[in-house]
């Protein structure tokens, strides 16, 4: 795998020139967005396509985002309606994700079977280059494996990958640390498939708003299958007294023998008992929950979580952690 390190706002294009040769080539290109890392094919190039689910182990009927750089790339792959439009000139770029009905240049592979596309353009200047010197529009689910927690450092790509892909370009740490807000435009009220940084009150203001929690066919990533998940088992505890019983539940865990890690806003450190601080605030959180995943499964059998209220980003993060593990309310 050949790394490729930028700043965080450097689009120098001798550098991105090889990724973005790579891809027009049919290659795999891990790459930041503000939300988490993501592993970029030629969304219009089915073999280039079918290579992501296979190097993932990703079921293929779980449809891929396509990611643009140009307003115009999106009548090029879809055909937005009046709702679309409204949302992409209020929320493109960013991380917010746009359902629509797909064109026929899209393969079938790209969208899991179905009939609509799911179209973003990050805010990441990084990724909107590489994008444009591409010259194509890219399929990037999460560059890690299925199932996994989703990457936020380019380190976590190569650990999850090593050589199996051709590049990673590492911009460091991602801003968001959580995928985009999934919203599907064909249907009204419109629904939102999987909760992010653009928030259920945010699109509330523009139209009337419906959340889906489970649906058997997989009509956006994060819906169907299990994801976000350590090796480790994963407990969550929401509630008032949330801190006083994760720390009853590590002390448990530990004279069962188990090695319990703590992953909390502000955690107790003078506890001999591995935790990582999720910062003070949700976003903070959200930034870092996947991060405190990776690192606490290195020494952990079971990481027990704060949980948090589902408001704003505090539903997402929910989301993530209701699909990683178990909930407990107390």
């Amino acid at each position: 795998m050949r790394v490729i390190r930028l700043r965080k706002d450097d689009t120098d294009d001798a550098k991105l020139r090889i990724p973005a040769e790579i891809i027009r080539k049919g290659g795999l290109v891990a790459f930041p967005t503000e939300t988490v890392y993501g592993l970029g094919a030629d969304a219009l190039n089915e073999r280039a396509v079918r290579r992501i689910f296979e190097v993932k182990g990703r079921p293929d009927d779980n449809p891929l985002i396509v990611h643009i750089s140009d307003f115009e790339e999106i009548y090029r792959i879809a055909k937005p309606n009046r709702v679309a439009l409204k949302l992409i000139d209020e929320f493109f770029p960013g991380p917010l994700t746009v359902v629509m009905e797909k064109r026929e240049v899209v393969p079938d592979a790209t969208t899991g079977g179905l009939k609509t596309v799911a179209v973003r353009m990050p805010s990441h200047k990084v990724a909107l280059r590489l994008i444009e010197l591409s010259g194509t529009p890219i399929s990037a689910p999460s560059a890690n494996r299925s199932g996994r927690p989703s990457p936020t450092r380019a380190e976590h790509v190569i650990e999850d990958f090593g050589d199996e892909i051709e590049c990673v370009v590492d911009a460091g740490k991602t801003e968001i640390g959580l995928e985009s807000t999934v919203v599907d435009t064909t249907v009204y009220p419109i629904e939102i498939l999987r909760p992010g940084a653009v928030t259920r009150e945010m699109l509330e203001e523009l139209f009337d708003v419906r959340v889906v929690k489970t649906s058997e066919v997989a009509r956006s990533p994060g819906m169907k299958y299990r994801h976000y998940s350590p090796s480790a088992d994963v407990v969550v505890i929401v509630g008032r007294d949330a801190r006083w019983e994760i720390a009853r539940l590590a002390e448990k865990f530990r004279k069962m023998g188990r090695n319990p890690g703590i992953a909390a806003m502000k955690p107790d450190l003078s506890i001999d008992i591995p935790s990582y601080d999720l910062g003070s605030n949700l976003d903070q959180y959200a930034e870092r929950l996947f991060d405190a995943f990776r690192s606490l499964d290195r020494s952990c059998d079971v990481i027990i979580v704060e949980g948090v209220e589902e408001k704003g980003i505090g539903a997402a993060i929910m989301n993530r952690l209701s699909k990683a593990g178990r909930i407990y309310r107390v």
